[in-house]
């Protein structure tokens, strides 16, 4: 069930986030947030860091789809190699 409330931004544009929505969605001071604005339409979008389980299972993916692109070790230390040189 969605909660409706209202609030308003500070001269510093800070905007408040009424506490029924805070305590329904569970977010915590330092919450971060993704903000889109298009029209008169303003978006913010929680965003946390991957749990270490969904860390794990996203190295594992990327480690299988290396290997499948029959890349090697030697490949991904040459390319950091490359990228570092450039600074």
């Amino acid at each position: 069930m969605q909660t409706v409330a209202t609030t308003r931004m500070s001269s510093k544009g800070q905007v408040v986030i009424p506490e029924e929505v805070r305590t329904r969605l569970g977010l915590k001071e330092g919450a971060h947030f993704a903000v889109v604005g298009e029209g008169d339409v303003v978006i913010l979008k929680a965003i946390a860091p991957p749990s270490m389980e969904q860390f794990r299972d996203l190295i594992r993916k990327a480690r299988r789809q290396a290997k499948n692109a029959g890349m090697k070790s030697s490949d991904i230390q040459e390319a950091i190699s490359r990228v570092r040189s450039r600074k």
